[in-house]
């Protein structure tokens, strides 16, 4: 058995629902090596191979039809909504934020809110959005967000390789400038705005959890969070099985095993801060390829049925934020 992640490279809920389901009934997908696209392996999706499947997303809606399905089928799963207070100069395709929350409290309506986890992440300080910014707009989005989920998970902006061309362009054609809130010259402030989000969280309901964050922030009341959690799969559906921690990840991640069904170069919502696209022109092409009835989500790769079973292990991935 395997827990599926859909996906930390794409945003499938919000632009490949409909592929999504045409796997799920079909029983099957490919997983591509990203790193490697002769390396394709079958995975199943039969209900009783999948322990979990994890959704990362900024838009569930186009989902929300297929969720009944998903359930009398007897697949187990949960979401991790991304739900940040930026403006666009960081995430330009976004639905505005008053309407992603109404999304998050539907979403809540329909599978409960120990099913959906809130992302806010990754915590971006700027000349636009300082530590004040954060602090009113956490406090806001969580009073707003009561009742809805019991879990908010956190990071801080990384620096990924393909972002920083993206942020240096935000900077010198809007003046946006990025700093970096890890530096040791932000550390009593950062604790003391984390120490307000956390009250923040804990006055709505919810436990506020830090995301592949090295700091100890235990002290404060702050621990460790595990996006793809074995732990929260076994609270949710009963399942016994040991999870081991993903070794593909980096260090600090708490993540288990999965594999993911996604793929980089993938996601219109094109957010400047993001390590899985490299550019909008690397998206365009692989948009192209995309076929709402093939058997991966960037392109095709005929296989026998009978050549199709369960996983046990997993592949190289990177840190989530979606």
């Amino acid at each position: 058995m395997a827990i599926i992640s859909a996906s930390r490279r794409s945003d499938i809920p919000a632009f490949f629902a409909h592929w999504f389901m045409e796997r799920v009934r079909q029983g099957f997908f490919h997983r591509v090596n990203p790193f490697n696209a002769h390396q394709v392996k079958a995975i199943s999706l039969r209900p009783e191979d999948v322990d979990a499947i994890v959704f990362w997303t900024k838009n569930p809606k186009p989902l929300f039809p297929f969720l009944a399905e998903l359930d009398d089928r007897g697949l187990n799963y949960y979401v991790q909504f991304t739900l940040n207070p930026y403006e666009r100069s960081f995430e330009p395709n976004l639905p505005s934020l008053s309407e992603r929350i109404h999304t998050f409290r539907t979403l809540s309506e329909m599978i409960g809110p120990r099913r959906l986890v809130w992302r806010y992440d990754p915590l971006i300080l700027s000349s636009r959005t300082p530590l004040e910014y954060h602090r009113e707009m956490f406090d806001r989005m969580a009073t707003e967000l009561r009742g809805a989920s019991l879990r908010v998970m956190f990071s801080f902006l990384d620096f990924y390789g393909k972002a920083r061309g993206r942020l240096r362009g935000i900077q010198r054609e809007q003046g946006v400038v990025i700093q970096d809130v890890r530096g040791e010259g932000f550390a009593a402030e950062r604790w003391r705005l984390l120490a307000d989000m956390r009250a923040s969280a804990e006055d709505n309901g919810m436990e506020l959890c830090s995301c592949a964050e090295a700091e100890e922030l235990e002290r404060i009341g702050i621990r460790h969070g595990h996006c793809i959690d074995g732990g929260l799969v076994r609270e949710l559906f009963g399942n016994r099985g040991n999870f081991s921690k993903d070794k593909y990840q980096r260090k600090e991640c708490g993540c288990v095993e999965s594999v993911d069904m996604g793929a980089y170069n993938s996601c219109p919502f094109q957010c400047v801060y993001c390590y899985a696209n490299a550019s909008p022109k690397a998206v365009a092409a692989n948009l192209k390829k995309h076929n709402p009835t093939g058997s991966a989500l960037i392109g095709d790769y005929p296989l026998e049925r009978s050549a199709v079973r369960p996983v046990k292990e997993t592949e190289s991935g990177q840190h989530p934020l979606f």
